[in-house]
């Protein structure tokens, strides 16, 4: 009586070439001739290479991304702008007016305003970022192409709505007796080295993200506590110079990354932070920031590359 045979065991996931589980020669064959499993992550340098060769689809993706989203309001991409001024006026009456955090503070509304709209930088990014994976599972699973395209796309976009809503802020600033200065150059580092923060964070979340979706309705609530404790609506030193707090306390709340990108901004731009001198460990946070979450991001979020859209 013929010997019947059990098929072959399937090979497993992330095996390195076909016939990984199989036949010793054909593995050798087919590493020989360069051949990979379908769908395995990339060494981390030919995945930044790829990246670099989508460079225009990342670019074109956020700018249609950003036109789609506004684009069933009547007032379309003024929206960008009503928003978070919307935003700053109702921080104004309650916290300036109401609770009396304006007192002490020179140019508040200046300074409110700005806080408003970098906070919003960061808090749209992250809120981008948790959804890039697990928001657009049917084009990660029609298309291949590395999938870090998505948060930095959505990043970029959130950089372009920040852009176009400086000039608005510009017009408060002059409003108020903000005078251009050479300090307004320092925006360009300061804006450079938020995004690259922005982005890796977003990265982090949108690994999380991709395997937790609930995790997008809890970020709202996390990101109202971490707003609250930037020093968006009050200066974080009066705050620190009325009570007494434990140091790790006052240390924590001064490296906090989104308060530092905001004193940033603020003593590019405001007089009365300009005339002041920046203490040189607020650049030197937030260069450390950018650089480490931009690379624990990046690599975090190519750590799953090849697990994103699967089931």
């Amino acid at each position: 009586m013929p010997q019947t045979l059990a098929p072959p065991a399937p090979s497993p996931a992330g095996a390195s070439a076909p016939g990984a589980s199989g036949d010793p020669e054909l593995r050798a064959l087919a590493e020989r001739h360069g051949l990979t499993v379908s769908g395995a992550r990339p060494s981390l340098p030919e995945y930044v290479r790829q990246l670099w060769h989508r460079r225009h689809f990342i670019s074109a993706f956020a700018s249609a991304k950003m036109t789609a989203q506004y684009s069933q309001a009547k007032l379309g991409q003024v929206w960008q702008v009503a928003t978070p001024l919307l935003n700053a006026l109702v921080y104004y009456l309650i916290f300036g007016l109401l609770i009396g955090t304006k007192k002490g503070v020179p140019d508040f509304v200046p300074f409110l305003v700005t806080g408003v709209f970098i906070f919003t930088f960061t808090q749209s990014s992250v809120m981008a970022g948790t959804r890039a994976i697990s928001g657009n599972l049917g084009l990660v699973r029609a298309l291949h192409f590395p999938r870090a395209c998505l948060p930095i796309s959505f990043c970029l976009m959130q950089l372009q709505q920040l852009l176009f809503s400086m000039g608005v802020l510009v017009l408060i600033l002059l409003g108020f007796g903000q005078l251009p200065t050479w300090s307004w150059l320092l925006v360009i580092p300061a804006l450079t080295l938020q995004f690259v923060f922005n982005t890796g964070l977003a990265m982090v979340m949108a690994r999380l993200g991709s395997k937790t979706p609930d995790l997008a309705q809890l970020m709202p609530f996390i990101m109202r506590t971490w707003m609250y404790a930037s020093g968006v609506m009050f200066s974080i030193d009066l705050i620190l110079k009325d009570k007494q707090v434990p140091a790790f306390v006052e240390w924590l709340l001064n490296a906090n990354p989104a308060a530092v990108y905001i004193d940033l901004m603020r003593f590019a731009l405001i007089d009365s932070f300009t005339h002041e001198k920046l203490p040189h460990h607020v650049w030197a946070l937030a260069g450390g920031w950018a650089l480490l979450m931009g690379v624990v991001g990046f690599v975090y979020f190519w750590k799953a590359e090849e697990r994103y859209g699967r089931g």
